[in-house]
């Protein structure tokens, strides 16, 4: 698989924040292969995970008093210039919840709640690229917004990411139990991203928010080493057109899900 390198409006990076950063080292070390950095003070404890020697994801520990909530993952979209990003975001109809803010030499980050409020943030790389593997076991497979309010956010992430919109609703597959509308976030002739109309998906008090799948070799495999690991198997492998799906709960509680590809691809 060619190195990834994202394009402007795609995902590029995914983060945790861990009630209990060394359980979660070990977890998602034993699950999909990670090592993990030493924790950064200048960066309030922030670690990076690695694959292969590459950065692969990223880690925090609770930041007391900020009003975030713990044990979940985030994304983050490409940006070339986050503080033109967060006025296109708030013209769009977004709320930002954390305006742009240097890290150090390794970027700037941004983060908004999208016109349905699902939490969505913005890299705008310096030093720190983002995840360069793609479609590997232990790095991603696909990113998804779950959105209670399909048109707009099919419109945000058209006008402010740059993403061509591909509605493909259940892939043809009328056999499969599918959302009605479905749409891939397009870069060029490359998804890497899709919004899914989750208003029958998923109860009024779940609010819209986004997710992503780690790619493994083997669902069934992974998921057991789940539960022998302390985590909690929410979905134990589904078989869709777009592979083989599942989801679980780290042991803190962070949800997550991994993917195998259809066979020959």
């Amino acid at each position: 698989m060619p190195e990834y390198s994202a394009p402007v409006g795609a995902p590029i990076w995914f983060d945790l924040m861990s009630s209990d950063p060394a359980r979660a080292a070990e977890f998602y070390g034993a699950l999909f292969g990670w090592d993990v950095e030493a924790p950064r003070a200048e960066f309030g404890g922030y670690q990076n995970f690695t694959r292969a020697g590459s950065r692969i994801a990223g880690m925090s520990p609770v930041m007391d008093g900020a009003g975030v909530p713990s044990d979940v993952w985030s994304v983050y979209l490409h940006t070339t210039d986050a503080a033109a990003t967060a006025a296109a975001a708030e013209k769009a109809g977004a709320q930002v919840l954390f305006p742009p803010m240097a890290v150090g030499t390794e970027g700037t980050m941004l983060l908004v709640s999208d016109p349905a409020g699902a939490a969505i943030g913005f890299w705008q790389p310096d030093q720190h690229p983002g995840y360069t593997t793609w479609g590997e076991h232990g790095a991603p497979y696909w990113f998804e917004c779950q959105s209670k309010d399909y048109d707009a956010s099919v419109a945000f992430y058209s006008s402010v990411a740059g993403a061509s919109p591909l509605e493909v609703g259940s892939g043809g597959d009328e056999s499969v139990q599918a959302p009605e509308r479905y749409t891939q976030l397009m870069f060029g002739e490359m998804g890497y991203a899709g919004i899914m109309d989750a208003t029958k998906v998923f109860p009024p008090e779940v609010p819209s928010f986004w997710q992503f799948y780690i790619t493994v070799d083997d669902v069934a495999a992974a998921t057991a080493k789940v539960s022998d690991l302390g985590g909690e198997v929410m979905m134990g492998g589904e078989d869709t057109p777009f592979g083989t799906l599942a989801a679980a709960k780290d042991p803190m509680g962070a949800i997550f899900c991994y993917a195998s590809p259809p066979p020959g691809m």
